[in-house]
């Protein structure tokens, strides 16, 4: 039985539309991700980042999981309250 990561690695490079729809979803989850790390690293809830930065739980849950399509305001009212900023980096 093969693990995760040596099936998605084997998939990837099997399937070049998998590897291309997979390159263009990364940007997404690598949000998601930051979001979460640096939520987790200030010890806060999902419930108390989201009071402090005047959103909805819900939007903190739809940002964490990489669903939603946010606007640069939101993000940026997120990080802000996290101590970090949002900005775009070259690949």
């Amino acid at each position: 039985m093969k693990d995760w990561k040596s099936y998605k690695e084997e998939s990837l490079k099997n399937d070049p539309e998998l590897a291309r729809l997979y390159d263009e979803l990364e940007p997404e989850y690598q949000l998601a991700r930051s979001l979460i790390e640096a939520r987790l690293a200030e010890g806060m809830t999902q419930v108390e980042l989201a009071r402090k930065a005047g959103v909805g739980q819900t939007v903190i849950a739809r940002l964490e999981s990489g669903t939603s399509n946010p606007t640069v305001a939101t993000v940026s009212k997120v990080a802000r309250v996290l101590g970090r900023e949002y900005k775009l980096v070259g690949r």
